[in-house]
């Protein structure tokens, strides 16, 4: 478990490391690829979700 102490040391390092002014692109980077991610999943289970449904009257149709 990461205590207050280890985020702040954690979140000095990366300021360091990238700059300030790179932070808002880095976070934007970050959230549009959580995004996309989560978006790419829900289709996923949707195609599945409606193939499973296609399957089920095909074989009560059979």
């Amino acid at each position: 478990m990461l205590s207050y102490q280890d985020i702040f040391l954690f979140s000095i390092i990366i300021i360091v490391l990238f700059g300030s002014s790179k932070l808002p692109e880095i976070g934007k980077g970050l959230g549009e690829a959580i995004r996309g991610f989560k978006k790419a999943v829900s289709d996923a289970e949707s195609r599945e979700e409606h193939k499973g449904t296609e399957e089920i009257e095909n074989k009560k149709l059979n």
